[in-house]
């Protein structure tokens, strides 16, 4: 049994429940277990990443948050600079999926964030116990 740390960076409350929700199902039904964790915003999930992986406590991580288009060039920084951070961790060798939609709207968040339609957090979930699976078959 493997332990997931999901990382939500806590904007849109309704949003983020919908997400965790998806990816607390997805890692209860492959048998793991997790624990939820809130910081400021999605610029801050690949720093919380990195100190969580640091303890060793935590076999695998769910990066999860909603940036929706706005009016400034601030969507484009924190949407870019938190899928690099995650990235660059995963190229590392860290198992996480990144469930931090980027959307235009609310509306595109709720399709993309609801179990029952698209269900994005609970992929983001499976994402990453297939790396952690991958990790273990190579040795990581």
């Amino acid at each position: 049994m493997a332990k997931f740390l999901i990382i939500e960076a806590r904007f849109y409350d309704h949003l983020n429940d919908m997400l965790i929700a998806g990816a607390r199902a997805a890692i209860k039904a492959a048998g793991h277990q997790s624990e939820t964790i809130t910081v400021p915003g999605a610029l801050e999930i690949p720093g919380a990443i990195a100190l969580a992986e640091a303890s060793g406590d935590y076999d695998g991580f769910v990066a999860i948050g909603v940036v929706i288009r706005g009016e400034t060039y601030h969507f484009e920084i924190v949407a870019g600079e938190s899928a690099r951070g995650i990235m660059a961790m995963t190229m590392d060798g860290i198992a996480i999926g990144n469930g931090i939609l980027t959307v235009e709207n609310e509306e595109q968040a709720i399709v993309r964030a609801d179990p029952a339609q698209k269900d994005k957090g609970g992929e983001a979930a499976k994402a990453a116990i297939a790396l952690l699976a991958l990790k273990d078959r190579f040795g990581g």
